[in-house]
């Protein structure tokens, strides 16, 4: 498609950015609760769980990460892109048959596979036996939440979504704590509480998304199979490639140092990736699926994602830095556990890791919209494997910073590809202004810092909330005087 077959529409633009921000209020409790909850569940979980213990658990959501992006993710995620076209077409029947019939096949496949070749598993992951049967059991209810919550992404019930996710948080992290501390089952206890809250919350979703009243059984067409294979496979692929960047390094770490330094790793991981990742994800959870459909109305969508790259940028890149300044009394805050504590030495790596890596979800945005999502691939997968190649070399001399290393290059090699592949009528507008006064206001923020560092010395809770309240207000100062 060129550039002259989508025009520019200012009402429609100002209608959906009015609509993105009634959303994105919707979506955010969800989102500020969930990153609560991700804050919750480090310091709870360290204080149950022995480092060892938290390595084997951090392993096992890696390894559940891995089979639902090969076999599950990938089939919500395309019917998410593809829900407003077969909903114009009056076809979702046959639409939503075509989706469970292959999750379901993927599921089976998934089960064939692991089995027939368990002990290969076993051997290449490291992982105890139990753990694999327990991985197995989970994929499927994480599989049937995984579709619903697209389909209700792509509903527009952000209400629902936002509920469905507060339950579903702390119901974990309930459970989890109940099968911890009476049934003393160490790490497959967070497992258990996982499958049994997911479970009760796929109920909750089915209802929601009254699925069952759309969905009937209905002979499958083929040609509404291969579009979304077409497009969700390049998607699983991708998002394999950056499970690579950033999961492969507990693996890695375990085949050098075991389960304790793995933990160390999940700690940094958790207190970073999901946490920052929760929060950043109000404005794509929001924006997506109305860029998507002002795109298929072939409405120019280029101003509306350069407006909202800017307010990621604005929102994130403060954040994190004041993170990674603080990044010991950060983990001391967040970890209960003084075993853990060496997680800092990660947490500035990994926080400007998960930056580049959350940034890349407007970046790489046109590869979607044109379907042609092998390009998100390729690059990614170039990331992943660079990001291997890091861990391999740099564990060994440098240990935990060399896992921080290689996982903030590979996420910034992805960002560095997004933004020079482009394709054409799709160039990302560069939000220069917000970037302008944001390094206008870096000037009192780096003044404050170091008056704190050399002169006079707050709780570092206190001087981290100063820090961005100085730069917020500098950068407000600087809008309203441009707005004049």
């Amino acid at each position: 498609m060129n550039n002259m077959e989508f025009i520019e529409n200012k009402e429609v633009e100002k209608e959906q950015l009015k609509a993105i921000f009634r959303d994105m209020i919707k979506y955010s409790p969800s989102k500020i609760i969930g990153m609560l909850g991700n804050a919750i569940i480090v310091p709870v979980y360290t204080s149950l769980l022995p480092p060892d213990q938290y390595g084997l658990y951090s392993l096992s959501i890696a390894v559940l990460s891995f089979l639902c992006i090969i076999f599950s993710d990938w089939v919500g995620l395309s019917g998410l892109r593809f829900f407003k076209h077969h909903q114009m077409m009056q076809d979702m029947p046959k639409y939503l048959t075509t989706l469970v019939t292959m999750l379901v096949s993927n599921i089976f496949i998934m089960f064939v596979l692991a089995l027939t070749f368990r002990q290969n598993f076993y051997d290449f992951f490291h992982i105890p036996v139990k753990y694999f049967l327990a991985i197995l059991v989970l994929i499927i209810p994480v599989a049937i939440r995984a579709l619903l919550f697209q389909l209700l992404r792509a509903q527009l019930k952000s209400m629902s979504f936002t509920l469905s996710t507060i339950i579903n948080q702390f119901l974990t992290i309930l459970l989890s704590i109940f099968f911890v501390k009476f049934f003393h089952m160490g790490a497959i206890a967070l497992l258990l509480g996982m499958g049994v809250s997911i479970s009760l919350i796929d109920l909750l979703l089915i209802y929601q998304s009254n699925i069952l009243s759309w969905f009937k059984l209905q002979k499958i067409e083929w040609n509404s199979v291969f579009p979304i294979i077409k497009y969700g496979i390049p998607i699983a692929a991708t998002s394999l490639s950056a499970w690579i960047i950033n999961q492969s390094n507990k693996f890695i770490m375990n085949s050098i140092h075991g389960f304790s330094q793995v933990g160390i790793v999940g700690v940094a991981y958790g207190l970073t990736l999901p946490l920052l990742m929760t929060i950043f994800s109000i404005i794509t959870v929001a924006a997506i699926p109305r860029i998507i459909n002002m795109y298929e109305e072939r409405i120019d969508v280029r101003p509306i994602i350069s407006r909202f790259t800017g307010y990621y940028i604005l929102i994130a890149l403060p954040v994190i830095t004041v993170i990674s300044l603080y990044a010991t009394d950060y983990v001391s805050m967040l970890s209960s556990n003084d075993k853990f504590l060496d997680a800092f030495k990660l947490i500035p790596y990994f926080a400007f890791g998960t930056f580049f890596m959350a940034i890349t979800d407007y970046t790489t945005l046109q590869y979607h919209l044109a379907n042609k999502t092998y390009i998100d691939f390729i690059i990614k997968l170039t990331s992943g494997i660079v990001g291997v190649v890091l861990n391999i070399w740099l564990i060994p001399p440098y240990g935990l910073a060399g896992v921080g290393i290689a996982t903030l290059g590979a996420n910034f090699l992805y960002f560095l590809l997004s933004i020079i592949i482009v394709l054409p009528g799709l160039r990302l507008i560069y939000p220069s202004s917000v970037i302008g006064r944001m390094t206008i206001s870096a000037i009192p923020f780096a003044i404050l810092y170091y008056f704190f560092n050399k002169i006079f010395h707050l709780p570092a809770l206190a001087e981290m909330l100063l820090l961005m309240g100085a730069f917020y207000l500098c950068y407000w100062l600087l809008s309203r005087k441009t707005a004049n």
